[in-house]
């Protein structure tokens, strides 16, 4: 769990470093380093370390306030993916976040509340029926059922949003969210039956322990499922758009060195880090590429009519319009004056109104200027 959770969070950490703005990114990195740390703290040997460096029961709070905090992120983040309302949105991140730091204090309160001879406790120590050792399990499980519910829930909603294989990971972790909930509320049972009789009911114990090991196994399962696909989806997009990005190349070039002013970006100076941060994705740079495209072909489009006055500019084939670019890029910065008075033409106007239809126009016409220059 440790290893996933630190993989996923390294791979958005990377989308953030160069999508910084982006706020549901954000609290997905925060709930992925939340819940890894959670993970890490709820190792026996680490909580030991913890309290021997500070005070006894200081381990087992800071896990449970920072696994809380990493459901309560996880929450966040499926409500800020399904965004509606700004109020309704700002009201139910509010309760969330009242939520969590009402539990965080009452786990507080109740650990230092406890003797300092029980503070080591545990869900086998003989002392659940101490008010202050019972309300610790019974509040902090209490949000564990509501954080998984929560959670559970808001995955089977995104189901009807998502693609076949998608749909699959949710609800695989859906389940076992939803196996980790009834884990919990007998953990709540077994509480209850142990402030009665301290150390009874080992055998409900060990299968609820079972049920909650196959439910988190269940979780990693959706999760690595649906990450698997999404990192394919995501990679073929990559290709796809790369693809498409070096196929614009012949005709980018050639605009851009009669309109250097109409690239966006500038290749970034500095050290590799801020090259790294300003490079952006494969599509982003193709979106670019193609407005840049765009651009130059809406600037060259007067000395285009002046070149081929009878020609369809919008609809002829990608072959004649190349040649006519080219015959137009060949009158030079002083037959090209701004202040011109012919007006703005209409090249190569896709069939769709989808951006692939509008790339696949200019494509065509940059691979025919390829062949003319080879």
């Amino acid at each position: 769990m440790i290893i996933l959770l630190g993989i996923g969070a390294l791979w958005k950490g990377v989308d953030l470093i160069r999508i910084p703005r982006d706020g549901i990114l954000r609290i997905l990195v925060a709930c992925l380093l939340l819940l890894m740390t959670g993970e890490i703290l709820s190792l026996p040997e680490v909580n030991d370390a913890i309290d021997g460096a500070t005070a006894v029961g200081v381990g087992k709070v800071a896990f449970n306030a920072i696994y809380m905090s990493g459901l309560s992120a996880l929450i966040l983040f499926f409500v800020s993916c399904a965004r509606g309302a700004d109020a309704a949105y700002l009201r139910r991140r509010r309760i969330d976040i009242g939520l969590l730091t009402a539990v965080v204090i009452i786990l507080i309160t109740a650990m230092v509340s406890t003797p300092a001879a029980m503070r080591a406790h545990s869900l086998s120590t003989p002392h659940m029926a101490e008010p202050a050792v019972a309300s610790f399990y019974l509040v902090g499980n209490a949000y564990f059922v509501y954080a998984y519910a929560a959670s559970a829930r808001w995955a089977l909603s995104f189901t009807r949003k998502t693609s076949r294989h998608l749909r699959l990971g949710l609800r695989t972790m859906a389940l076992g969210l939803l196996g980790l909930m009834i884990a919990t509320v007998n953990r709540m049972i077994l509480v209850v039956l142990r402030m009665a009789e301290p150390g009874s009911q080992e055998a409900f114990n060990a299968v609820n322990w079972s049920a909650s090991n196959w439910s988190m196994g269940l979780v990693l399962i959706g999760i690595c499922y649906s990450a698997g696909v999404h990192l394919i989806t995501r990679r073929q997009s990559a290709v796809h758009h790369r693809r498409m990005y070096h196929e614009l190349t012949p005709l980018w070039t050639a605009l851009t060195a009669a309109y250097p002013e109409i690239v966006l970006i500038r290749a970034p100076d500095g050290s590799r880090w801020h090259r790294f941060r300003q490079r952006g994705t494969h599509e982003q740079r193709f979106y670019r590429r193609l407005i840049e495209c765009r651009d130059g072909l809406m600037r060259l489009s007067p000395y285009l009519t002046k070149v081929a006055p009878d020609a369809d500019l919008a609809r002829g084939p990608a072959d004649q319009l190349a040649r006519h670019i080219s015959r137009a890029l060949e009158l030079g910065p002083a037959a090209r004056h701004p202040d011109t008075e012919r007006a703005a033409a209409r090249i190569a106007a896709p069939a769709g109104n989808s951006l692939d239809a509008d790339a696949r126009e200019l494509i065509a016409i940059s691979q025919a200027l390829r062949e003319r220059q080879s």
